[in-house]
This record gives structure tokens, sequence and C-alpha cells, in this order.
């Protein structure tokens, strides 16, 4: 129990002298996962240790801060662990065809490298290659797009600068020129902006921006816009009005969907009979249907009525596209066509 103590103390640490900002007691709290008077108590360890924290008060909550100078280099340095996992995540990106990404992790890597001492980093060295060599990951399946990297370098540039950028676009290609508000990455990456013609926010695939200049023209999303909260209302990118998604998992299939995260806000129940009952708020039925498709038989879909109608749709319209033409009247796809005939 100790030593959990002294962990704790020291992740603080790390966390008050890594954030500019200064954190409060809620976020300490949240941190650490342990309540408020827990909080103030490693608050004051942590002046104990490493001397007296930095204080502001912005009006409503007091904000604390520990200056940099004052962690020694055993707290800061970094472990094998997490240079290991720095690598790793660069080896996911680059998997998933993210290569810029991955390049970027990199080259924070090689920074921290270089920032350490001789000797840690020889040690280090030698024991994140051995950890390194012991793990692997998976190529991702299938075919992915290819965004050009600098597409990806110029668009980060005007969403820090605040300014407007033009591309040309899709195929042929068609002159755009729009308010950058983020970038959105899953299966696909994506530039969410605005365009005079219309009056909420566009999504482009970079894959298909050419051509892409930032221009000398100051400007920016609304003060409201929240990209989080925007890409919480669908079921990938694909924006909708979001619906109430209820989903029944058979028993057979509840282990491994109690272990999936389908979406941020959902929550989960487990049924008398062993199956699993999964509730979320989301849009984008398409990509959920093309989700649900991978469950096979052990989801069925509860509500909304909309999306059952859209996955009937898309099943009845891949059937006629790979079976109807080809299926004889004995084989099971015939009789499933014919049934499907009949109603």
């Amino acid at each position: 129990m100790r030593l959990e103590k002294t962990v704790a103390v020291l992740t603080l640490a790390r966390a008050l002298a890594g954030n500019f900002e200064g954190m409060t007691l809620d976020e300490m709290a949240a941190l650490l996962r342990v309540g408020r008077r827990t909080a103030e108590r490693m608050r004051d360890a942590v002046e104990a240790a490493f001397g007296p924290l930095e204080r502001e008060d912005d009006g409503r909550k007091a904000r604390f801060r520990l200056a940099a100078r004052s962690l020694g280099n055993f707290a800061s340095a970094p472990t094998t662990q997490e240079l290991a996992e720095l690598e790793n995540a660069a080896r996911v990106l680059e998997a998933a065809g993210n290569q810029s990404r991955a390049a970027i992790l990199r080259s924070l890597r090689a920074k921290i490298g270089a920032a350490l001492r001789e000797a840690d980093r020889r040690r280090l060295s030698v024991d994140v290659e051995a950890q390194l060599r012991a793990e692997a990951f998976a190529c991702a399946v299938g075919p992915g797009p290819l965004a050009d990297p600098a597409v990806l370098t110029r668009l980060r540039e005007a969403l820090l600068a605040g300014c407007m950028v033009k591309f040309d676009y899709g195929t042929p290609p068609r002159w755009r020129k729009v308010v950058p508000y983020g970038l959105l990455f899953g299966p696909r990456a994506y530039l969410v902006a605005r365009v005079k013609s219309r009056a909420g926010p566009v999504l482009f695939r970079l894959d298909e921006i050419k051509n892409l200049e930032v221009l000398d023209e100051p400007s920016a999303p609304p003060p409201d816009f929240d990209l989080r909260a925007y890409a919480e209302r669908s079921f990938g990118v694909f924006q909708e009005e979001p619906q109430e998604v209820v989903l029944r998992f058979a028993p057979s299939a509840a282990p491994d969907a109690r272990a999936f995260l389908f979406h941020p806000t959902q929550s989960q129940s487990d049924e008398p009979d062993g199956s699993l009952t999964v509730r979320f708020s989301a849009g984008g039925f398409l990509e959920l249907v093309h989700h649900l498709m991978t469950w096979g038989p052990s989801v069925t879909i509860v509500a909304p009525k909309a999306l059952e109608d859209l996955m009937r749709e898309t099943v009845a319209a891949l059937h006629a596209h790979y079976c109807a033409p080809v299926c004889s009247p004995l084989s099971p796809c015939g009789r499933l066509r014919d049934a499907h005939e009949s109603n």
C-alpha cells in the first residue's frame, strides 16, 4: 500500500509539472481516481517532497502547478515501457496507413532520447529494443486510403494559425475554399470544415484533397464548436441526427460484445437469458449497419426501426447481387431467395 501511495504522489507530481495551465483539485482526483479529500492529501505530499506549488485563482477554482525544475531526473526521465509504447503507437498508426502521424511520434521519441543523459540513453536504448523485439502488431486487414502527408501537415498549420485553406477536391477535381474546423481519424481521415454554401460543417476525405494551400485569410471555427461532441454524434464519421440505438447480442456473443466499445455514450445490461443489451445515442446508420454485419446473426437490432429497416434493405441488396441470379431452388441461398420473394 505504501508503494502505491508513493507511485500516486510521483504521478501527480509529473502531471503538475507537465501541465502548463495547472490542475484543480477535482482534476487531480480524476487523475488519481480518488476522492477530493484524498487528492488534497496527495497535493500536500507533493509539496512536502518537491517544494511549494504555484497557485493561481481563475475566479472559480484554484489551479496548482509544480515548477519543472523541482522534479529530479529520477522522476521526469522516461521509462522503458513509456518509450516502447511510443514506438508501438507509431507502429499501429503505420499499420493503419497513417505514416505521417507515425513519423511525428517517432520524431518525438528521438527528441526525448536526445534530451537524456548519455548513461540513461544507452541503458534505455538496450531495454527498449529488447522489449520491442518481444512485441508485434498485425498489419491492417484490407486496403486503406493513402493521404498525402504534406496535406496533413499544411492542414495542421492552418488549424493552429486559424487560416482558411483552398484545394482541389474529388474526381474530376473541383476548387474549394473552406474554413477548417478539425480533423477526424478513423478507417479514413477527414477534414471537418465550413463552406459558404452550407450552414453546418462538411466532411472532406483527406485522400481526395490535392494542391492544398494555406491562405493568409484569418478564420476559425465558432467558439461553441466542439469537435469531440461533433464526432460523438455519429457511429463513424457521417453525421445524422442522433437516435437511441438498442442492440441485443446473443449469449454466445455476449462476452465479446461486453469487451467492445461501440460508442462513447454506450451503456450495457446483462439479460436473464445470458444475452447482452447495448444502448447508445448516435447517427451514421449506414456505417453502423456495415459494422453490425460483421457480427452476423448474433446481434439483433431492437431499436430504432429505421436502423432495422436499413439492415434489411442492405442484406436484401447483397442477396440480390450475389445469390439471386445463380442460386438453384434447392440450395440454401435459393430457399432464402424464395422465402424473401414470397414475403
